[in-house]
Formats: C-alpha cells, sequence, structure tokens
C-alpha cells in the first residue's frame, strides 16, 4: 500500500475521463437479474480486472472490478483440485490478487514486492496450485488501495469428505464498505486530521448528561484523563458512515438484498467482512444463529444472538426459521455510524424494518490498557458489553474450539511478541513503534512450532492477518485450538496463538485496516 503519488493522482484523473465516456450504470452487475453475484465452477478461471462506472449513492462514479461485477464471481472450488487462474490487467496501473487464508506456494499468494513482481498493465498472470482446504474463503487485490475501490470476492471449497456442517440452503453475506471519494483522498485527509470522518464526538449535551449521571467531579476527572491523552472516548472507526456507505452482496440498504427460504430449513449462511476499514456487529432480530465455522474451519457449534466480525473475518452460520416470516440481516458498524442490511424471507412479498442503529459506544481505561494490558478472549468488545444483562448471547474468542484435534501437539519452542503500536494524533501505525519500511524480516525456522504474542498499545481493535500459516487461537483448550487466519487484537489487550512454521517463503503479516497497512503496520515473515 502506498501513500498518494504523482502517478496515482493522473491515473485517478484519466479514470474520471473514462467515466464520462462509459454507460451509467446503478450496480456493477445490474444487468443481472436481482443484482446476484455472478459463480464460477470449475478447474480453469479467467478474471479480467478493469474499471466500471458504479451508482451506489445517487452519484456515478468510478470502481475497479474483476469481470465487471463488485464483489467479483464468487468462486467455487473442490477440495484436492488443482486451480488455474488467469488474471489479466486492463486498469492502467499495476494490480494483484491475493487468497485470503488459502495455504498457497509463496509465489502464488500474490502480495507485490514479496511473493511476486505484480500484474501490470495489460498483462496476464497465471495463478496455478492444488486447493488443500475447504470452507469459506475470499480474495481480493494487495495492490494500492484497489481492496477499497471494488477488487474482492468469495471462495466457496466444497470439501472432498462428506461435510460436517448439514444444510438445506446455502447463501453467501458478503459485507463491505464503498466510498464516493477516492481513497487517496480519505488516505489524505487522515494524514490532516485522524478524527476528520469521526462526526460522533461529545457535545455539550453529552457534558451535562454525565455530570447528571455520574457527578461533576467524576465527569471532571474522567474528561481530563482523555484530554491529557489527546484522545476520545469514540475514536471507533478511523473511516466511517460520514463517507461510507455500507454493502450487503454489492446492495445498499434501500436495496435490501434477499435470500429466500423454506419454513424449517437448515439455512446456511455463509458472512465475509470484505470491507477495507469497518467492523461490524451481525444480528438477525427473531433468530438464534449457530456459528459453525470460523475462517473457513468448522468449530464446535456455539448458538449466539450476535457476533461481531473484524475485517477479513469469515463466520459460517446455520439459522432454522419456523415461520413463514420476514427477518431482517443487520449488521451494524462498530461505531454505529451505519449498517449493511438485507433480508431472509419465505416470500418476495414479506419484508421486514430493519432495527435501529444503537447508540455510540464509548471506550473505557480497560480499553486504553489503564488497568493493564490482559488477555481479554471473553470480552465481546467495546459496544456488546451490555448484551448479558439482556439476555442476548454474543459470540467471542473463548467460544472457540475447533472441532477437529490440533494438528501439530507439540509445545512451542520459542515466543515471538509484539507490540501494535500508534499515534492517532499523527496518524502513524506501527508494530513495535517500528514502521514496515524500516523493519528486518521476521525470521522463522522451517517446521518449527512458537508462539506469537501481540500486545496492542493502542485504542483501535487491529485484524491481525499473517499469509501462508495458520494461527492457532490460544482459547484455554490446548486439544482444539480454532484455526485462523485473522485475529481481532482489542484495544489494551493483548492475544497469543501458535504457529507451525510449514510453508517455506515470504510472506506478508500485517493489519488488515486498509490505511493501519498503508502507514507501516506490517511486517515481512521469512521462514527458512
Amino acid at each position: 500500500m502506498l501513500p498518494l503519488t504523482r502517478r496515482s493522482f493522473v491515473l485517478g484523473a484519466s479514470s474520471s475521463l473514462m467515466l464520462a465516456s462509459l454507460p451509467f450504470a446503478q450496480s456493477a452487475y445490474a444487468q443481472l437479474d436481482e443484482k446476484k453475484i455472478p459463480e464460477l465452477r470449475g478447474k480453469i478461471f479467467d478474471l479480467t480486472i478493469g474499471y466500471q462506472p458504479v451508482n451506489f449513492t445517487g452519484k456515478t462514479k468510478m470502481a475497479t472490478t474483476i469481470n465487471g461485477s463488485l464483489p467479483g464471481p464468487t468462486l467455487y472450488w473442490q477440495e484436492g483440485d488443482t486451480v488455474t487462474l488467469r488474471v489479466t490487467n486492463h486498469l492502467a496501473e499495476q494490480t494483484s490478487i491475493h487468497w485470503h487464508g488459502i495455504v498457497v506456494p509463496t509465489e502464488m499468494d500474490g502480495v507485490p514486492g514479496l511473493s511476486f513482481n505484480g500484474i501490470n498493465p495489460g498483462e496476464t498472470f497465471e495463478y496455478r496450485f492444488q486447493v488443500k482446504q475447504s470452507g469459506t474463503y475470499w480474495y481480493h487485490s494487495h495492490s494500492g488501495f484497489q481492496e477499497q475501490t471494488g477488487i474482492y470476492g468469495a471462495i466457496i471449497i466444497e470439501p472432498n469428505t462428506p461435510d460436517p456442517i448439514s444444510y438445506d440452503q446455502d447463501h453467501l453475506v458478503m459485507l463491505s464498505d464503498w466510498s464516493d471519494e477516492t481513497p487517496e483522498h480519505i488516505f489524505k485527509k487522515l494524514k490532516q486530521s485522524s478524527s476528520y470522518y469521526n462526526h460522533q464526538n461529545r457535545t455539550a449535551v453529552d457534558l451535562l448528561r454525565d455530570i447528571k449521571t455520574q457527578g461533576l467531579a467524576n465527569t471532571w476527572n474522567e474528561r481530563s484523563m482523555w484530554n491529557q491523552m489527546r484522545m476520545s472516548d469514540r475514536d471507533i472507526s478511523d473511516v466511517t458512515g460520514s463517507t461510507y456507505t455500507f454493502l450487503m452482496n454489492g446492495c445498499t440498504p434501500s436495496d435490501n438484498w434477499t435470500a429466500l427460504f423454506k419454513k424449517g430449513q437448515r439455512i446456511r449462511l455463509r458472512f465475509i467482512n470484505a470491507s477495507a476499514m469497518t467492523f461490524f456487529d451481525i444480528q438477525i432480530p427473531g433468530l438464534k444463529m449457530t456459528v459453525v465455522a470460523a475462517d473457513g474451519q468448522p468449530i464446535d457449534p456455539v448458538t449466539v444472538d450476535e457476533f461481531r466480525m473484524g475485517v477479513a473475518e469469515t463466520y459460517d452460520v446455520i439459522v432454522q426459521p419456523e415461520s413463514d416470516m420476514a427477518y431482517a440481516i443487520f449488521a451494524q458498524s462498530i461505531d454505529r455510524s451505519g449498517f449493511a442490511g438485507g433480508r431472509l424471507t419465505a416470500s418476495k412479498l414479506l419484508t421486514e424494518a430493519h432495527p435501529k442503529l444503537e447508540t455510540v459506544p464509548e471506550l473505557t481505561m480497560d480499553d486504553m490498557g489503564m488497568m493493564g494490558i490482559e488477555e481479554r478472549l471473553d470480552d465481546p468488545g467495546v459496544g456488546l458489553r451490555d448484551r448479558e444483562h439482556l439476555g442476548r448471547k454474543v459470540l467471542t474468542y473463548a467460544d472457540l474450539h475447533n472441532l477437529y484435534p490440533t494438528r501439530d501437539q507439540r509445545e512451542p519452542g520459542r515466543e515471538l511478541q509484539m507490540h501494535l503500536t500508534g499515534n492517532m494524533e499523527r496518524y502513524l501505525w506501527s508494530i513495535d513503534g517500528v514502521t514496515h519500511h524500516d523493519a528486518e524480516p521476521i525470521q522463522l525456522r522451517y517446521g518449527e512450532r512458537l508462539r506469537i504474542t501481540l500486545l496492542n498499545d493502542t485504542m483501535m481493535n487491529h485484524p491481525m492477518h499473517l499469509h501462508g500459516l495458520w494461527s492457532e487461537l490460544e482459547t484455554g483448550d490446548s486439544e482444539c485450538l480454532p484455526r485462523k487466519h485473522t485475529i481481532i487484537v482489542q484495544p489494551g489487550s493483548k492475544v497469543s496463538y501458535l504457529v507451525t512454521a510449514d510453508a517455506k517463503g515470504r510472506w506478508a503479516y500485517h493489519c488488515h485496516l486498509m490505511y493501519h497497512m498503508a502507514m507501516g503496520m506490517m511486517r515481512e515473515v521469512a521462514v527458512v
């Protein structure tokens, strides 16, 4: 990820000229019935990346898309097959595709500058690898800010043995964030003022309310602490609904994406958070959700009312409606500045209103690590901690137990401890206070078993993604560690997971908040 350059400015200008010459499109796949995401199946796939006009807000803007659709086509693979994916670049700049969570040889991972040279304009790159897993995954560009402008899609891999998850119907629910602003402009504004998009900071009315409920002395002391740190307890998201339109399968909430069911069926919903910067809290009012897979891997089923999705995470859930009615699928952003929404309904004639957005959550001193940095796996996180008092179950990492035994039962031979660091005032992000460009690669020995411990010294959630290797989250049950490709580290907390370095090569390791990675919260991991 690179900041705005003269070349990207020129490309942006040329994109605007192209827009004027292209026909209007309500969405990137408006020509398809009911805005259904295209599906591709088989062993050989041709993917073309190019420009496409889209309109999600009433204004026509230019997106970068795959095969003319946003999201890109859903790819269906079969475990054990060898797939070939020919990616052609029709952009005016370099592009790439990273197969997120897919175990591939390093040269097929799709990270320019690490695993390959990127795909230049007018060129075709052929990815080819054997599919060694099953489940729900996704793919996206790892070049510039193209992930934000539309280059992403879902991957669904059928197992080569009987699926441990039984269901009657299967629906993809892909969440994302779209802005009519170019990501370069967003990035520039964040650099100028990290709170540029936060329109929910405290007001005089909030101050009077706090004085009334907490007393003058307590309110004064609390405000003083936040002011001394030059931080706000409402700095939940860097980029908010003030510029973002939140999408569900490429549809706005007013489009109301629809999935049909028949009463009594077991419906599998494959949730993917393909956003650039947004955490979502998911609920389907009136329906319990049984979480059956995390990041593509089957887990012991957990029945919940709500769950949080960090950027790049995937969760599969089973729901079983017992009535011929409509249910809202409601995914509100973590900062409550907007939502993505659709419906699960027995008939297209039935609809259900989406719930109202909740009040803005507020960080606590615990979130700032003022009480010490702890491993809070059973903490649902800011904005969700009141659910237990309401009789609602929220998924936490402590609930995750792999359906199958931990494959590598060895104790770790060493521990790698890293601090997630940043400066919101200057909008700088790093690991151990060092940005990616100034850091040496992390060296792992091929075949070793190690523990990675991350300590979050910032007030933001960070979804950390290690390419090429599974991260086995230490939840207290060493026999069935959940295998994840992306792990949320909450503010003021620590998380540890075990890694077996079983894939040689150069791998990216980074925060999956796009602008955090661009500012340096990234490392190269070299397995030799």
